[in-house]
């Protein structure tokens, strides 16, 4: 997969004078979550049967955060990751566009020209029914239609998918997880949720006590689940983010009242490793099944049980 940043990458890369076709399709993507996928599966199939490359154009930062950043939602996926996820079902090439304030104020029609037209040279484009695009979301899909059948490609509006009682959506997930129920946000995602950040030193408490853990620090922006003891994964992570070694991991959110921690913390215990050195390193988190709530202990060997207690049921509830 090829992930180009802005449409200038596109042109270095393939050349300005080569033509070649694709199918598009246009979103935020943040989670690439079951509705996106569904999306994602007719691009590819249409690319597929008329042999051209199937490509995601994506954006960053999210729009709201240039319109509406007190409206910004906290992100379930970095842009990395989000490319990772779309070639896992199946994109040849994501295209990050810089969103920018001069961005959104360019009309449906040059928004089409520019990118999907003479950027992209787009032969069908595919996107949710609910699409809109160009200045203050100007332009729909019967818009797009309208300019596809003048410009020279297809229009394909996939309609809005969920399970019978909700959509799915990335604000669905977004709600499961301050709610703390990451088996709600899996069933959302077709895969648990993922936090990345890179370990940081702690307290360094952990190995007095007889668990070492990784002290994950993660951009403010990106979505945490709630205060709260999970069974799940910790994933190393390569240069480009890309996931490597995973581990079964028991993992901590918040605030460790018992030692009268005042800062909310992600911290990973990875089980039967006694040797892993991951200070300064990036990994991703996975949150699999909530095991209870923070609790305050009397004793540092009342901690000590119960963390036994937390191993023992992450063990029982994770996989590699």
């Amino acid at each position: 997969m090829t992930m180009w940043r802005g449409l200038d990458a596109v042109v270095a890369d393939v050349g300005s004078t080569q033509r070649r076709r694709s199918v598009v399709t246009v979103g935020v993507f943040d989670g690439v979550h079951r509705g996106h996928q569904v999306i994602v599966s007719q691009v590819v199939r249409r690319a597929r049967a008329i042999q051209v490359p199937a490509v995601a154009i994506t954006f960053d930062p999210h729009p709201l955060a240039v319109l509406r950043p007190d409206a910004q939602p906290a992100l379930l996926t970095s842009i990395d990751r989000r490319a990772e996820l779309l070639q896992e079902v199946g994109i040849d090439h994501v295209v990050v566009l810089p969103f920018t304030d001069e961005l959104s104020r360019w009309s449906p029609e040059q928004f089409v020209g520019e990118i999907i037209v003479n950027g992209l040279h787009a032969s069908e484009v595919v996107v949710g029914s609910d699409f809109r695009f160009g200045h203050q979301a100007a332009g729909d899909v019967a818009l797009l239609t309208e300019l596809g059948e003048s410009l020279g490609f297809g229009v394909e509006g996939v309609g809005l998918v969920g399970d019978g009682r909700q959509r799915w959506s990335s604000t669905a997930v977004r709600k499961a997880l301050v709610e703390g129920d990451v088996a709600a946000a899996a069933a959302i995602l077709s895969r648990p949720h993922r936090l990345d950040g890179l370990v940081v030193t702690g307290d360094q408490r952990g190995g007095d006590l007889g668990f070492h853990t990784a002290n994950v620090q993660a951009p403010a922006i990106m979505a945490t689940p709630s205060d709260g003891v999970y069974a799940g994964r910790l994933s190393a992570l390569d240069d480009e983010g890309a996931t490597g070694t995973s581990y079964v991991a028991a993992i901590s959110v918040g605030v460790n009242t018992t030692f009268s921690g005042t800062q909310r913390r992600i911290e990973a215990h990875c089980l039967d490793q006694t040797e892993l050195d991951l200070y300064g390193k990036s990994v991703g988190v996975e949150f699999v099944e909530r095991l209870r709530d923070m609790a305050t202990f009397d004793s540092a060997d009342e901690l000590i049980a119960q963390v036994g207690k937390d191993i023992e049921q992450t063990r029982a509830a994770v996989t590699i």
